[in-house]
């Protein structure tokens, strides 16, 4: 099981203090989180791909390729790489040279994003959204995969003799993970490929996100990549922890209530009832955490946000040492004994390396 952290890179005033960190210092708190996720004993940092203020997430190649030299361990990876806007080729190019600059320490999501005017801000029609999710992953998959590519499609140019460069690592393209809060299609479409799907469920109800990975497990099985337990499934969380739940939910309060993203709408008790949102004493975190297992059955990663919202560098590194401290081995030890042995942890470059060469590599489609 693993278990990490991921960012959006959102510059937002923090209520309390009424300060607002420049982008300079927003982006320095992400290497730190990061450099201390490794420390604190956190498998993954991800990080979101937007490109309007108030985030600096822009270039996640670039803040990812920063963290590579400053960690040994730890995966690095996307909360979002923009499929539907991103030229595949470009992907193809930038994550490669990453793969390679991580020792193979990367793997990525795709996704739509959250931001409408994103569309045309690429020269892309929102209108078009999943064909162009559909199609450009298609063209990304097999320019990793194939040496030299003939391609063509609704949404580039075509592509005649075209070789990606430099090669994957190892020739084992980056493991990918499918995101999506909302569309069945992206669903089938992890499943077609046998790759992962991330069920990014900070903002619905547990109802709609066992739908959607309902689907993915039962079209995993029905493309022969394995039994429906056996699916690569991840899930997100959002957590503010404190010794005492009392001190939890006081602290936490004007950050929720003044959020971009919760506040205006249901009551932080409310979130916490009807989301994966916990506020509260580490117990509290392990509990909730726990019962994604139950409604998502066995799953590989588990992503933790817990920067958002003006929240100062300080304490989100106080939220790192409670959680490496606290929670982690817990929660690691529960995840891992209930875990069926036919259950598989998530993939990584150095288990799909061993997989290729004991010649139990599953043919990609």
């Amino acid at each position: 099981m693993q278990f990490g952290i991921f960012s959006i890179g959102d510059v937002t005033a923090d209520p309390v203090t009424q300060g607002t960190r420049t982008e300079h210092e927003r982006l320095k708190a992400m290497v730190a989180t990061a450099v201390k996720a490794e420390e604190a004993g956190f498998d993954v940092f991800a990080t979101g791909e937007h490109h309007n203020p108030p985030f600096v997430s822009s270039s996640p190649t670039t803040l990812l390729s920063h963290i590579a030299a400053r960690t040994t361990r730890i995966i690095l990876s996307t909360s979002t790489t923009l499929i539907t806007t991103n030229d595949p080729v470009k992907i193809a190019e930038d994550y490669a040279v990453l793969q390679h600059l991580a020792d193979g320490r990367l793997d990525l999501m795709m996704g739509r994003g959250n931001t409408g005017p994103v569309y045309p801000w690429f020269g892309k029609d929102i209108r078009q959204g999943i064909p162009l999710a559909v199609e450009n992953y298609a063209l990304l998959h097999q320019l990793w995969r194939e040496d030299v590519v003939d391609w063509q499609g609704r949404f580039r140019t075509p592509l005649q003799g075209f070789t990606s460069t430099p090669r994957p690592l190892d020739g084992i393209p980056p493991f990918v993970w499918h995101g999506s809060v909302r569309s069945p299609e992206i669903a089938e479409q992890a499943a077609y490929y046998g790759d992962g799907f991330f069920a990014n469920n900070l903002f619905g109800p547990k109802d709609h996100f066992q739908k959607l990975i309902g689907i993915y497990r039962a079209r995993y099985a029905h493309y022969g990549h394995g039994t429906e337990e056996q699916a690569v499934v991840g899930v997100g969380g959002h957590v503010f922890l404190r010794p005492n739940s009392q001190d939890a939910r006081r602290e936490y309060r004007p950050y929720f209530d003044n959020s971009p993203v919760y506040g205006g709408g249901p009551s932080m008790e409310q979130y916490m009832a009807q989301t994966s949102l916990t506020v509260g004493s580490p117990q509290e975190v392990i509990d909730k955490t726990l019962t994604f297992r139950d409604h998502f059955g066995h799953y590989q990663r588990q992503l933790f946000n817990i920067d958002m919202a003006g929240l100062p560098l300080k304490t989100v590194l106080e939220q790192l040492d409670l959680l490496g401290e606290e929670v982690l081995p817990v929660l690691r030890k529960e995840m891992d004994s209930a875990r069926p042995a036919h259950v598989p942890e998530a993939p990584t470059h150095a288990s799909l390396l061993a997989q290729r060469t004991a010649g139990t590599e599953e043919p990609s489609k």
